[in-house]
């Protein structure tokens, strides 16, 4: 098999093997011997593999020398897996049928629950197989059986290799069965497995580090096959290998989105799953702010996705962002409102903190036809539900799934900051609006930033907070402010009485700050730039009495004037 050359997707930069082999930094693998001056060899080999090479289906066949991208590769590289679905039976020379069915059988000899290896025969010696005894070659003294069409398959040629059966059993369960199911197959001396051509080059690479525990390539398209291949034939210390191997190479988000895209099988392995981790902080960090890369994201697959809303230092406006976002992405990806059902409920539901979204944008869920009309209302009752719980229930609830891949409950380091809303409709309009800001968010706003709130409404009429690190003009110093604002609509005009507190030690209680009312017009804004009438520094001293464990609690009331 050619080894394909994708230069535009990874840099081709040399890594050494002995960099990685037994005697590095490779765990359990460097107590490893190394068996290589045995490879091949009849002096120390008890059986005998003949490698049958069949031709890859056509759809799964390159246009060219190499493919043109390596979307194309991965896409061949599933085709083939599905084939070897297809394909799986155990023959004899002497047209000896083995049962497939009977459990605990390796391909059709003791091998229970996998069902997508090589073909592997068990066979007598024959009497017209030409030997090479010390290189791997192609069988040429048959050609008579090589053009045989075995269950519709033609053999394009016979590879034979000398092997070590309790060498091959020690690195692989699936040699360990297939030598060792007590059956008589099990005791002959010619063994053969069919791959496909694809996988030619892949299996020798394997079977040479089943007894050096090293490869000679480290090219990445190259291990992905090895890796393909050790994942087959259940070799887990080479998925190991070549998963360290592919995780040292630069990362790009081409060569990120194919290890994410292997098979579920080989994702699954604990071999691969640093490898799969590696590539989902490699695409979190890369969009980790999400408003820089938006048509990009739009564009990544499910599995890119995944990767990056499922990251805690996602940089969004607001989880109601998230939710706007995703859906965009679904209905673009998913035209057919079955199938988008279908990926919501299993995959971007869980990739959503519906409990840190706005309850306007709650109620919007629970009318969404993108959703499952039994999922919705379960979904926007548990957000309620946390948004309900006291500030103590809530942080037990993000601390019990700390460990958990999809985190629901945690809040992310939003643009706008969340505030949480009560609303009244009689005797007249009101709502109260509470601010919590974290000493370390203060802190960044020295010495002249400023963070937003997320908008509320009243009256419908969308507002919101901006609290700033000011200069005091009259004292010279730098002090916190904190204004409130209503979002542009034209020329609307619009009353409010407004009280501006914030809790306060020893008591903890609210204490009212400023009060006044204001006329508000599209873009205006209220407030007072040093809301506590204090330094900067002694705001945020360590004994400031304004922050409690840590937080600056902040309340607005505001009230429509009539």
């Amino acid at each position: 098999m050619r080894v394909l050359n994708v230069p535009d997707l990874f840099d081709q930069s040399t890594i050494m093997v002995s960099d990685f082999s037994p005697g590095g930094a490779f765990g359990s693998d460097t107590t490893e011997p190394d068996f290589g001056f045995a490879f091949n060899d009849s002096n120390f080999s008890d059986r005998v593999l003949r490698i049958e090479i069949i031709p890859d289906s056509p759809e799964t066949k390159s246009d060219g020398n190499c493919c043109s991208s390596i979307a194309v590769w991965a896409r061949n590289r599933k085709r083939r897996r599905e084939d070897f679905k297809k394909e799986i039976d155990v023959v004899q020379r002497q047209e000896q049928v083995l049962n497939c069915n009977v459990p605990v059988t390796v391909d059709g000899l003791t091998y229970e629950n996998r069902d997508e290896h090589a073909v592997a025969m068990i066979e007598g010696s024959p009497s017209d197989v030409g030997l090479n005894c010390n290189q791997i070659g192609n069988d040429t003294a048959h050609d008579n059986y090589s053009s045989l069409n075995k269950d519709h398959l033609t053999v394009l040629r016979v590879n034979i290799i000398h092997i070590s059966s309790p060498i091959l059993a020690a690195k692989s369960p699936f040699f360990y069965k297939l030598f060792s199911n007590g059956m008589l197959e099990s005791e002959q001396r010619y063994v053969t497995l069919r791959v496909h051509a694809s996988e030619e080059a892949a299996l020798l690479d394997l079977l040479n580090f089943m007894y050096s525990n090293t490869l000679s390539t480290t090219t990445p398209t190259a291990l992905l096959d090895v890796l393909m291949a050790a994942d087959k034939f259940e070799v887990a210390s080479c998925m190991r290998y070549c998963s360290r191997l592919l995780r040292n190479l630069p990362m790009t988000c081409e060569s990120a989105l194919l290890y994410l895209d292997l098979p579920s099988t080989v994702l699954m392995a604990d071999a691969v799953q640093p490898l799969a981790d590696t590539a989902k902080q490699f695409l979190a960090a890369k969009y980790k702010d999400v408003t820089k890369f938006q048509d990009e994201v739009l564009n990544l697959p499910l599995a890119g996705i995944e990767a990056v809303f499922s990251s805690d230092d996602l940089q969004v406006a607001s989880e109601d962002a998230v939710y706007d976002f995703l859906l965009k992405w679904a209905r673009t990806h998913y035209p057919k409102l079955e199938e988008r059902r279908r990926v919501f409920a299993i995959h971007l539901s869980r990739l959503i903190r519906f409990p840190h979204m706005t309850c306007r944008k709650l109620k919007k869920v629970l009318t969404c036809n993108d959703f499952d009309a039994e999922i919705a209302p379960k979904i926007v009752l548990n957000a309620l539900f946390f948004k309900a719980e006291t500030p103590h229930k809530q942080r037990a609830l993000v601390s019990d799934e700390v460990n958990a891949p999809y985190r629901h409950f945690l809040e992310r380091a939003y643009k706008y900051r969340p505030v949480k809303v009560v609303e009244f409709e009689k005797p007249r309009q009101l709502c109260v609006v509470y601010l919590d800001l974290k000493r370390e968010e203060c802190a960044h706003l020295f010495p002249g930033g400023k963070v937003y709130s997320q908008a509320f409404h009243l009256g419908g009429q969308g507002f919101f907070f901006s609290a700033h690190c000011h200069m005091d003009r009259q004292s010279s110093f730098h002090c916190f402010g904190l204004f409130l604002g209503m979002q542009e609509k034209g020329a609307v005009t619009f009353a409010v009485d407004y009280e501006f507190a914030a809790r306060s030690k020893p008591t903890e209680d609210y204490v009212s700050k400023y009060k006044g009312n204001y006329t508000f017009t599209g873009g205006k804004a209220v407030g007072y730039r040093n809301l506590f009438r204090i330094p900067w520094t002694t705001f945020m001293a360590d004994d400031s009495n304004y922050f409690i464990n840590g937080v600056l609690h902040l309340r607005a009331e505001l009230t429509v004037r009539q």
